[in-house]
């Protein structure tokens, strides 16, 4: 995948970060079983990390959401922070390897700051693990996007 294609991308999900439409979750505490779909395709999820504590100090943010893609190709997860991302096959709790990091750069999209790919199979359930450390906020945008469907043309 080129920076391109990526930038392509970005600019495409930079309208349902800025125009919506918006959906609000909750994800679910990192290392629990995670019900929080995440799988409607042109949607700006705005997700929240439950808290990582320790005694009465917030260390962080962590948690887990399940995406469930239609086709079996790649995919960006685009978000508006920088923000540790892993995804897992939720079945086997095998790690995908993500292809890219790319970093959006602002003159592309103002909402989105990061992205990474991943090679994702049609019918899957992935379970999509954040985290983020103090001072970054819980929240945080989240736009998924089909990049794969450019090979088919090349």
């Amino acid at each position: 995948m080129d920076t391109e294609e990526l930038a392509e991308a970005a600019e495409h999900s930079c309208t349902h970060a800025e125009y919506g439409p918006f959906e609000s979750v909750t994800a679910a505490p990192l290392g629990g079983p995670s019900f929080v779909d995440v799988s409607v395709e042109h949607t700006a999820y705005n997700v929240t990390l439950p808290a990582i504590t320790y005694q009465r100090w917030t260390l962080g943010y962590a948690g887990s959401v399940i995406f469930t893609p239609e086709e079996s190709t790649e995919y960006a997860f685009l978000t508006s922070g920088y923000r540790a991302v892993r995804v897992v096959n939720a079945a086997t709790n095998e790690e995908v390897g993500l292809e890219c990091h790319y970093s959006v750069p602002q003159e592309v999209c103002g909402s989105l700051r990061s992205a990474v790919t991943a090679d994702l199979e049609g019918g899957i359930d992935y379970r999509v693990d954040f985290a983020a450390v103090v001072p970054q906020a819980a929240s945080f945008l989240l736009v998924i996007e089909e990049t794969g469907h450019a090979h088919s043309e090349e």
